[in-house]
């Protein structure tokens, strides 16, 4: 929740006029469901509208972007999950056509040109696997060890993408930016 929570705010501080946020998701993953009741409970605290939005294939996000456009939404809220590859390639696509800010959950879509992305920083998720993995290899029993959670996350904006599309970035946002892609 909490990083649910932190990714929408920094969406709204980015686009504060953004009132009506599109929230995508995958439906196909395992999480969709508890992550779109924590959008909308942090959209409320915030006092943003969402319009949640499923698709998992390449026609539902077309008809995703075509109901963004019909209905005037200010902003696009990328959920995690498995949007990789081509589905990923046509989000970042799309949303450079129209010209909706969005935040993602993978730094990827930033490196794809995507305006920003908060979540957790997989380099270090990749190391905690190897230290668990050498722990087991030398003895230790799976079943004693701690479950892992992410502990390390990054924020990340695209200063290309924050131009294209007429935004102003607070000096605040900046400070806290792990990584400007330029």
């Amino acid at each position: 929740m909490e990083v649910t929570t932190k990714r929408l705010e920094l969406l709204h501080e980015l686009v504060p006029k953004a009132v009506r946020v599109a929230v995508l998701f995958n439906s196909g993953n395992s999480t969709a469901e508890t992550t779109s009741r924590d959008v909308q409970e942090a959209a409320r605290a915030i006092g943003l509208q969402v319009r949640v939005l499923n698709a998992i294939t390449s026609r539902e996000i077309d008809a995703v972007f075509a109901t963004v456009e019909r209905e005037r939404l200010d902003a696009l809220f990328v959920a995690g999950g498995p949007f990789l590859g081509s589905p990923g390639v046509q989000i970042v696509s799309l949303v450079a056509r129209d010209r909706i800010p969005a935040v993602y959950g993978l730094r990827e879509y930033v490196v794809a040109g995507g305006l920003m992305s908060h979540g957790t920083n997989f380099a270090d998720q990749f190391h905690q696997v190897g230290v668990y993995t050498g722990s087991i290899l030398k003895g230790a029993n799976p079943a004693e060890l701690p479950v892992l959670q992410p502990t390390k996350f990054e924020f990340v904006i695209n200063l290309k993408t924050v131009k294209a599309l007429g935004l102003t970035i607070p000096p605040s946002l900046l400070a806290i930016a792990d990584e400007v892609i330029e």
